[in-house]
């Protein structure tokens, strides 16, 4: 892609060959890709090759670190964030094209069509799904080190993209438990490293909450089955983080016996 401003694509990986053509596929326009890999096994590193990925290995510390660490690598200060479980369309690739020729504010967020079993969720707080800009000068945007669901800090003007990213996270019930798995414990990291502790009121009533968060503040019951299902998951999400961090509480400090 030939623009004012080239861009720099870059994910962010860890055995992810089921799904990484299809990434790499939607972004092979941008002037350069990047990932970010936290040493896979399965093929992901072979798949990422044929796009002429430029490869950086990094043990896993953070999404925050990770996301910062690609930055620094970028040729270029206009990146395009792209989750290994996403996809760019064509139509949003021609709408940065056409953003950047002119661009009017310092970083954007980008509309998610999430999908949930193969089905696209319209509800359940996962659509339009804005979070964290996807398209950015980097000169103005740095990510926080949280371990997981990291923040950001932007020096500069926010603005909207109207085409959409593909996501494509869970699609089946096992690989969303898996996430959750490891999610859930990153989260409890968190939580520790921060002085938290976990409550029993926080372990008894925070599931519930959740749960009549998606399925009913969030209208997760206009999605059907699939509402009911993903409110369900969140819910069991929510305790494992808090029983996993109690878990951490219980354990010594070696430090506590010298």
């Amino acid at each position: 892609m030939t623009t004012a401003n080239p861009v720099t694509a870059y994910t962010l990986t860890l055995n992810e060959a089921r799904q990484i053509r299809a990434v790499l596929e939607s972004v092979k326009w941008a002037d350069e890709i990047i990932l970010v890999d936290s040493f896979s096994t399965d093929g992901t590193l072979e798949i990422a090759r044929e796009y002429n990925a430029r490869i950086i290995s990094e043990k896993f510390s953070g999404f925050g670190k990770l996301r910062n660490l690609a930055l620094d690598a970028a040729k270029n200060d206009w990146i395009l964030s792209i989750d290994a479980d996403e996809r760019c369309t064509p139509e949003l690739a021609a709408e940065v094209q056409r953003e950047l020729s002119a661009p009017r504010f310092d970083a954007y967020r980008i509309p998610r069509k999430s999908h949930f079993l193969g089905h696209w969720m319209q509800h359940s707080g996962w659509y339009p799904d804005y979070r964290q800009p996807q398209l950015f000068d980097r000169t103005k945007l740095r990510y926080n080190d949280e371990l997981v669901h990291e923040t950001y800090t932007l020096n500069g003007r926010l603005g909207l993209l109207h085409e959409h990213v593909l996501q494509y996270p869970w699609d089946t019930v096992e690989i969303a438990t898996a996430k959750l798995q490891r999610y859930s414990t990153l989260m409890a990291q968190r939580y520790a490293q921060a002085g938290k502790r976990p409550s029993l009121a926080k372990m008894l009533l925070s599931p519930p909450a959740m749960f009549l968060r998606i399925f009913v503040v969030q209208q997760g019951f206009r999605d059907g089955r699939y509402g009911l299902i993903l409110a369900a998951l969140y819910a069991y999400y929510t305790f494992l983080k808090y029983a996993k961090l109690w878990e951490l509480k219980q354990i010594p400090n070696p430090e506590s016996h010298d």
